[in-house]
């Protein structure tokens, strides 16, 4: 019982974090403009897939979340070298925003970055729930 508890939780929190990513992205966006926005966007797009992978599979270790939304976000980077995305984004916002358009090299940069803190993050979280539990 108290595993499936412990899922449940981490299940919470994770799905805490990924709202509060999306705002923080759409902070981002809203206050800051250019290079930074567009890459701390990135970065906060693999948080996001990092901690909806821990949503999902709340057993998933951090540098294995960290490893999967990398290799994800990776995947969709490269993706937009067929043109499909940029098609998808020109009908649709909710494919934009997902897929993105045009791939840009430096994305594939930031996007561990955002992994890595993200993993980060994660590994606080656990050391501080384990200290007052």
């Amino acid at each position: 019982m108290d595993d499936l508890r412990g899922r449940w939780a981490v299940r919470g929190s994770a799905a805490v974090a990924a709202g509060l990513t999306v705002v923080a992205g759409l902070g981002v966006r809203a206050v800051a403009g250019g290079a930074a926005a567009k890459y701390a966007g990135d970065a906060l797009y693999t948080v996001l897939l990092y901690a909806l992978a821990v949503l999902v599979a709340p057993r998933l270790r951090p540098w294995a979340a960290a490893a999967w939304a990398t290799g994800l976000s990776w995947a969709v980077e490269l993706g937009q070298l067929t043109g499909v995305p940029d098609d998808l984004a020109r009908r649709s916002t909710l494919a934009r925003l997902v897929l993105g358009s045009t791939f840009n090299p430096p994305d594939l940069f930031w996007y561990p970055v955002g992994a890595v803190l993200a993993a980060l993050a994660h590994l606080g979280a656990r050391a501080a729930g384990r200290r007052y539990a």
